[in-house]
């Protein structure tokens, strides 16, 4: 019994120990010895500059044909400022189409977007309304660009970003093209603060993983796309930025991180709102996940499995343990008195984080306190998509999470 106690109490500390430090670890060992094959479309990765890397596209009739689509639900406050900033965007306009997909949107946003059609913006109303995935599959049908880029009302791609994600399919072995996220917002005011380190993060895993040949799975904030692979149509309840990696991976295509391709990504406004974006994220991921669950056989696979497992599963199976070592906890207390005092440290981190979860928006939250909820949102959320994963609790119907 003390034994299973240990072994339950360790389970989410090994999980986390190799998913963030273990596995990057490996993935920078192997970029070292050369192991993988470098992202000969990726820019970013060879480290040219843009200019350099542009080559036989300088011309603007060399560049191919895009469609950029924007899921949108009842986002009548911020649409407006969408199209303009992709209408700003560094692309040759005939060789570009801008489509916005409503989601049965029930506010302005459709006749926001109507008065852009002399600008080539087209809608395309879905109704019923059936969630994020399901607009993206019924605007599969009417794409006309080679490359499809894909990005969210409440992001800001940077001008420059489209050409340095289309340069990357000039490899004909690129499949998905992901852009690199930064997470802006007010530093003093947001209790979110912790989401800024972890993007980054996540940011620097993604490039040691295009240098060993594929990422795993694409940023939803700003990812492109080959025609054919945007045009697979997939569950309402599955996530196709993670999704469409593993789709280029069926077609035998890479997906590959560009680093130059950036996108600022606003903070939520509250820990609470970024709760709940989580047990959204986490649950469709883990729908995914299973859905594509023949590429984690190594057998078949290879490194990609191994990277699948360690990226994806063993970082959401954290979440999955956490129950199991706080039982462990009382089994040790059992034998080991001082485990009660490791499980009331614990649970008052718990409490703390959950003041954090409640503090208001409008007031300045102290730095270790925002870190705490930070701690206590993404834990709670985790094992929260998991619950709703096993109860079989299906989320297609899409809440876009409101950003600044």
């Amino acid at each position: 019994m003390l034994t299973l106690s240990v072994i339950l109490v360790a389970l989410p500390f090994a999980f986390f120990a190799y998913a963030y430090f273990g596995y990057p670890l490996l993935l920078w060992l192997a970029t070292r010895l050369g192991v993988g094959e470098p992202a000969r479309g990726a820019a970013a990765s060879s480290g040219r500059s843009e200019r350099t890397a542009a080559g036989d596209l300088d011309d603007d009739a060399e560049w191919p044909s895009i469609t950029i689509t924007v899921p949108a639900y009842n986002e009548e406050r911020r649409i407006r400022s969408t199209i303009e900033s992709l209408l700003a965007i560094d692309y040759p306009p005939e060789r570009r189409q801008i489509l916005i997909a409503s989601d049965a949107s029930s506010d302005g946003t459709d006749a926001i977007v109507r008065d852009f059609a002399a600008h080539g913006v087209e809608l395309l109303r879905v109704e019923p309304r059936g969630g994020k995935t399901n607009a993206e599959n019924r605007a599969g049908a009417v794409i006309r660009g080679e490359i499809v880029v894909n990005t969210d009302a409440s992001i800001r791609i940077l001008p420059h970003s489209v050409k340095s994600l289309v340069r990357a399919f000039r490899d004909p072995t690129v499949g998905v093209a992901s852009g690199r996220d930064i997470s802006v917002g007010d530093e003093e005011r947001e209790g979110n603060r912790g989401e800024s380190g972890y993007v980054g993060y996540e940011m620097w895993v993604r490039s040691l993983e295009t240098r060993l040949g594929s990422i795993v799975g694409a940023s939803g904030c700003c990812y492109a796309a080959r025609a054919g692979i945007q045009r697979v149509v997939l569950p309402g309840d599955l996530a196709r930025d993670f999704a469409s990696a593993l789709i280029a991976r069926q077609m035998h295509l890479r997906a590959v991180s560009v680093s130059e391709a950036t996108c600022t990504v606003p903070r939520t406004t509250s820990l609470r709102a970024e709760m709940r974006r989580k047990v959204r994220t986490m649950a469709q991921g883990l729908e995914t996940l299973w859905h594509f669950r023949s590429l984690m056989n190594p057998l078949r696979e290879g490194g990609f499995a191994l990277m699948l497992i360690s990226h994806k599963l063993c970082r959401w199976l954290v979440y999955l343990t956490i129950p199991f070592s706080l039982l462990g906890l009382v089994l040790l207390g059992l034998h080991v008195p001082a485990a009660f005092v490791l499980l009331a440290l614990v649970l008052l981190g718990w409490l703390v984080g959950a003041a954090a979860l409640r503090w208001p928006e409008a007031r300045r939250i102290p730095l270790p306190l925002a870190l705490a909820g930070f701690a206590v949102a993404s834990n709670t959320a985790g094992m929260l998509a998991w619950l709703k994963v096993f109860r079989r609790q299906r989320m297609p119907t899409w809440e876009p999470t409101r950003r600044p």
